[in-house]
């Protein structure tokens, strides 16, 4: 396979071209050619960008290789072209080559015709590298000019002694020197340079330059100070310029105005750890500083610390009772009361809104309770007073002690909050001690936490759904079938799992309204998916608590009138924990709902074999295997006789298994072995969100 080459012929005479051809192919080249012989041909051949090589006889009846040699020029000035004839004389080659052809070959001399073509497409390749580069080097060059011509940076350049011989108006708007009145003097009297730090001279990038022959940045930290005294906070560098024997004969120095950045950045950096109000340290801040305290305390176990948390008692009473605005001044006064009676050493942060934070450093657990016994006679003799009334206002006060064994921030910050919060149990007005036998407390002063979020999550439709699909293991069932999981969206719009504030509702009889609340809304997201023809089955968990709700199953019945929802596609999950302890009330609760067309599923089954018994009681159309023995399926023969004895257990009774928990290949390999009908986990697909109504419908209009 020889080399290819795009050859364009311009030949009247077919056995002049195939001798061309034979020469071309004897050295080595696989030519892809064609052929013309008149102008209209020529043209409509030169459309085509590829050719690499013109090769021409000169005289054709009706045109000529001088003629195709204009023309070619006219199209493309840059592709070679070699006359090849056997009537050229010497006046017209010339002609020929002054026109801009390339060569010019005797058709009894064809010996040439390879060097010729060769060295062409060779040169052809030099021109268009190198018109490639001045074209490069061109686009440079006017990128730099328009830069150079529209920059807004200070520009001074200074002679080898450093003195000023050029500056731009940007630099003399800076230092307030005009380019005339600084010509010639020192750069160190035109631009002073000062650290914003320690207010010393900072030595000008420029001379540094000069003496090293290098480029020189300048410090962060440097301000000019301008001929009428006004200071500007610049950033700056210096390079030197050489001659052509590479001698340094001066130097360019460019500066930059960061003045307002600069000053942004520090207001920014203040309000990020600062509160607006009280213009004390923020939380974050707060943390940051009880992190490095405790860095310091593991490098020097000597030295002990201690953290106050405090908590205003009547704040809500002034909050409710005068307005907001009343609230606010109230902080504003009692944050000057707090600065006014800790150590100037300490660290005072508002945490949130009616709680502050104190770190004492490098003090005894003695002084640090005389410090917070201080603060409660400081507060106890303050009187808040707005449009004519008064408020006493108290404080509760956690003290924790910070040792070199002390665990972390987390620790620290959650102690003092439980140890505040015993002492408001306590009687308020108050300080308390952080004791390892407050933790009880402190995880029901945790859930009481839970408590309000979960009522501002109702609220506020704080609460997401989440769905996690349910995979057929045989390909047997095509209707697609989902678990509706919940989350809950905090105040940051982080999601929160379930595990965290579930317990917290439970315990204090929230979670019927939670269930509903899903109901609703998963109820809501069908109305519109049914319409867009989804068919798929959808599982809602259901409570312990709801199962003893005896209107639910009425509820649940007037929700799916009302949204005209398909029964057959709801699915009620309940545990077996729950379902057993109370057996009647599920019983009738699922056989009420049954009736409807609901299905219902047992969750989490498996966890004490001697439940089998209850199925009998409960018409159940799903058993979920619970995950715990599914995980280590692979591992533990035990396990995997569990599974299989709940899975032939619910076929004896014509009820479908559902293994939870699948995350790999190999189990899920497993449970199809031992007939397993479906299976949930990340190994199929992981939670997502539902997609939202407004986008469902949205989505329909535009289709």
């Amino acid at each position: 396979m020889g080399t290819p080459l795009r050859l364009l012929m311009v030949e009247d005479s077919d056995d002049d071209a195939q001798l061309l051809l034979v020469k071309v192919r004897r050295a080595g080249y696989e030519p892809d050619y064609v052929r013309v012989d008149n102008e209209p041909d020529l043209r409509e051949a030169l459309r085509d960008p590829s050719w690499q090589i013109v090769v021409s006889d000169y005289a054709m009846p009706g045109f000529s290789g001088l003629k195709a040699l204009q023309i070619l020029r006219d199209l493309n000035p840059d592709l070679p072209f070699i006359l090849v004839s056997g009537t050229v004389g010497e006046e017209i080659a010339v002609d020929a080559m002054r026109n801009g052809a390339n060569d010019y070959i005797m058709k009894d001399n064809l010996t040439r015709l390879i060097p010729a073509i060769e060295r062409e497409l060779r040169e052809s390749v030099e021109r268009g590298d190198r018109r490639r580069a001045e074209e490069a080097l061109y686009q440079e060059r006017e990128r730099a000019l328009i830069t150079l011509h529209s920059i807004g940076d200070g520009v001074i350049t200074t002679d080898s002694r450093g003195r000023v011989d050029y500056m731009n108006p940007v630099a003399e708007n800076v230092t307030g020197w005009t380019y005339g009145e600084a010509q010639g003097c020192p750069l160190t009297e035109v631009l002073p340079l000062i650290d914003e730090a320690t207010r010393l001279a900072v030595e000008s990038p420029a001379d540094v330059t000069l003496r090293t022959g290098r480029v020189v940045n300048i410090t962060d930290q440097c301000v000019l100070i301008n001929r009428k005294g006004q200071e500007f906070n610049i950033e700056d560098s210096a390079a030197p310029i050489f001659d052509r024997d590479n001698t340094v004969i001066g130097a360019v120095l460019v500066f930059h105005d960061v003045t307002r950045e600069r000053r942004m950045a520090h207001q920014m950096t203040w309000q990020a750890t600062h509160d607006s109000l009280t213009g004390l340290a923020n939380r974050n801040e707060f943390a940051d500083r009880l992190a490095n305290l405790l860095d310091g305390v593991t490098r020097n176990p000597a030295r002990q610390h201690a953290l106050l948390y405090l908590d205003l008692d009547q704040f809500k009473v002034v909050n409710d009772t005068c307005g907001h605005d009343a609230g606010d001044e109230l902080l504003k006064q009692l944050s000057r009361t707090l600065r006014a009676n800790v150590p100037a050493s300490a660290s005072l942060a508002r945490l949130g809104g009616d709680e502050f934070g104190i770190l004492l450093e490098s003090v005894s657990l003695e002084q640090a309770a005389e410090i917070a016994n201080r603060l409660l006679q400081a507060f106890a003799d303050f009187t808040f007073e707005w449009e004519q009334r008064r408020f006493d206002v108290g404080v509760s006060i956690g003290m924790v002690p910070i040792r070199h064994d002390t665990p972390g921030a987390s620790y620290v910050l959650s102690a003092a909050d439980v140890a505040c919060y015993v002492a408001k149990e306590s009687g308020r007005n108050r300080v308390h001690i952080y004791q390892d036998s407050d933790i009880n407390l402190g995880e029901r002063h945790n859930e009481m936490h839970w408590v309000s979020r979960i009522k501002e999550a109702l609220e506020n439709n704080r609460f997401v759904i989440f769905r996690q699909t349910i995979t057929s293991l045989h390909g047997d069932d095509p209707t697609p079938h989902y678990e509706l999981l919940l989350r809950m969206r905090d105040q940051d719009n982080n999601l929160v799992p379930p595990g965290a504030f579930i317990p917290a509702a439970e315990r204090y009889n929230l979670m019927n309204a939670v269930d509903r609340w899903v109901i609703h809304a998963a109820f809501s997201h069908l109305r519109v998916t049914q319409q867009e023809g989804d068919q798929g089955i959808y599982s809602i968990n259901l409570s312990g608590n709801s199962l003893n709700d005896d209107a639910l199953p009425v509820y649940i019945q007037r929700q799916i009138a009302e949204y005209g929802i398909n029964p057959g596609q709801l699915c009620f999950e309940v545990t077996e924990t729950a379902a057993v302890f109370n057996l009647e009330k599920a019983s009738h609760m699922i056989k009420s709902l049954k009736k409807l067309g609901c299905r219902f599923s047992l969750d989490d089954f498996g966890s004490g074999l001697s439940s089998f018994g209850y199925l009998k009681n409960l018409p159940v159309d799903f058993l979920k295997i619970d995950g715990s023995f599914v995980k280590d399926i692979n591992n533990d023969p035990m396990n995997r006789a569990i599974v299989e004895a709940i899975h032939q257990v619910g076929h004896s009774l014509s009820i479908r298994t559902i293994a939870e928990f699948v995350e790999t290949r190999n189990i899920a390999n497993q449970l199809r072995e031992i007939g397993v009908d479906f299976a949930q986990g990340y190994y199929f697909s992981k939670p997502e969100p539902l997609i939202d109504t407004d986008t469902i419908a949205s989505r329909r209009k535009t289709l």
